[in-house]
């Protein structure tokens, strides 16, 4: 038998989660700054939101009652930068791509790293995120056309109402991923089974009925993606909803995410399904 290459990446949930480790570590040196979609698959990436500590107990309310766009997933301590139930070496202030600086409810920057921002009395959320359910849709033979594209998912502000909870309330903001109606099916049963990652959709059909003008000019992810004969917009719930939350709310500071740029965990998207 010919001896191991010391440097290939073992087999398994081991392997996989080195990968994750290894894409945060070129995120958290700069290496790296672009959208995560295409990193460490079958590893969770999370949406982050990042709020000052009197601000965190309405948002954790509000995560509790949207827990369609906003599956929590955890919660970090006052000030603590680490997020151990996500990843034994994350940190929190280096491990995303790109954030986004809000001040008083407005976006006024986009860094790639939050050391300098950081506050004793800072908490970190970590919601959940459709790139884990892509994974099982990929596996059922269904075609995930921004996976194909190499593209972030596109994402649109909606009519429906996130339900209020003190300072925050909102739109929800939605993904959405082009399917025949046979795919729409299958890919709603699959969904079902990960509600800690947004679960089942929200809305197929007419972008209109939950007040989008136009599926081919996306608010967030940039590009629209390819319609193909007989397909249909599906909608998902997304972790983008909190930014437009925050928007209403006007919190002193809050530092997010910048939309497709997550953070790589090292949970498995197989612990997001439910049996």
């Amino acid at each position: 038998m010919a001896p191991k290459d010391p440097h290939q990446e073992p087999a398994g949930p081991a392997g996989t989660r080195e990968a994750a480790r290894r894409a945060r570590i070129d995120i958290r040196c700069g290496a790296y700054q672009d959208h995560t979609g295409n990193l460490a698959p079958g590893m969770v990436q999370g949406n982050v939101v990042i709020l000052p500590a009197d601000w965190a107990d309405d948002f954790l309310r509000y995560c509790q009652l949207n827990p369609k766009p906003c599956p929590l997933l955890a919660v970090s301590n006052p000030g603590d930068p680490r997020l151990p139930a996500m990843g034994e070496d994350i940190d929190i202030r280096t491990d995303v791509p790109r954030y986004r600086v809000f001040r008083d409810g407005e976006a006024v920057d986009e860094v790639t790293d939050i050391q300098k921002l950081w506050t004793d009395d800072f908490v970190a959320f970590v919601l959940g995120c459709s790139f884990s359910f892509e994974e099982a849709l990929l596996q059922a033979g269904l075609s995930v056309r921004n996976i194909e594209a190499g593209t972030v998912v596109p994402m649109f502000t909606t009519s429906i109402q996130t339900a209020p909870a003190g300072r925050f309330r909102g739109p929800m903001v939605v993904s959405m991923r082009p399917f025949t109606p046979v795919g729409a099916i299958r890919a709603i049963q699959i969904t079902s089974r990960f509600p800690n990652v947004h679960g089942a959709p929200v809305h197929f059909g007419d972008p209109a009925a939950i007040g989008i003008a136009d599926v081919n000019q996306p608010e967030y992810g940039g590009e629209p993606v390819e319609f193909r004969p007989d397909e249909v917009p599906v909608f998902w719930g997304c972790g983008v909803t909190p930014q437009a939350a925050v928007e209403n709310a006007c919190p002193p500071i809050c530092i997010t995410h910048k939309p497709g740029h997550m953070l790589i965990t090292d949970r498995l998207n197989a612990e997001m399904a439910v049996l």
